[in-house]
């Protein structure tokens, strides 16, 4: 198991096999799945095939979602983190900053406390020259957060015929931002 980021109430490290009833729990509940699609999975088998592409991701780019585990009880939070995206934008390949979290955990501040770490281990492990985001238009949380870390507004566009925000934030100007 590799830990990249703790913090005082988290552990975020790579995503393991045997997260999978964690995953399964996140991406089956219809509620996470709002603004994703709507396509909740069924089963464990899902969840399964989900960790492997993550785990792909890591060999092939160095870089792909984490698990967020709860220091103090072990329980799997979700995911958070930085992955190479190669097919969101059909313009550009980015770093695009993500987070997702099982509902029991939605309003207590930890997509914002992840999405900072990863910003910075993106920025200051990485050297990351720019990180980007998006987020569905009616995703109100998902916006707010973006904006709050330091993200900002670029442009809109569709995705599978979903307006989306499409958010930036350079090394420069994060760097700024936290000095």
């Amino acid at each position: 198991m590799k830990v990249h980021i703790e913090t005082e109430r988290l552990i975020i490290r790579d995503l393991e096999e045997y997260d999978v009833q964690g995953i399964f729990e996140l991406d089956s509940d219809p509620e996470v799945h709002e603004f994703l699609g709507k396509k909740p999975i069924k089963t464990l088998e899902e969840a399964k095939q989900i960790i492997k592409q993550i785990r792909t991701q890591y060999k092939e780019n160095g870089i792909g979602r984490w698990a967020v585990i709860d220091k103090q009880t072990e329980d799997f939070i979700g995911w958070t983190g930085l992955k190479y995206e190669q097919g969101l934008r059909k313009e550009f390949n980015y770093y695009d900053l993500g987070y997702r979290l099982r509902q029991k955990y939605w309003g207590k501040g930890i997509a914002t406390e992840t999405a900072i770490e990863s910003l910075k281990y993106g920025f200051e492990k990485l050297n990351l020259k720019e990180i980007g985001a998006a987020a569905d238009i009616n995703h109100l949380a998902s916006n707010n957060i973006l904006e709050k870390i330091g993200l900002k507004f670029i442009d809109r566009f569709d995705y599978e015929g979903v307006p989306h925000n499409w958010y930036n934030i350079k090394k420069a100007e994060w760097t700024k931002k936290i000095n």
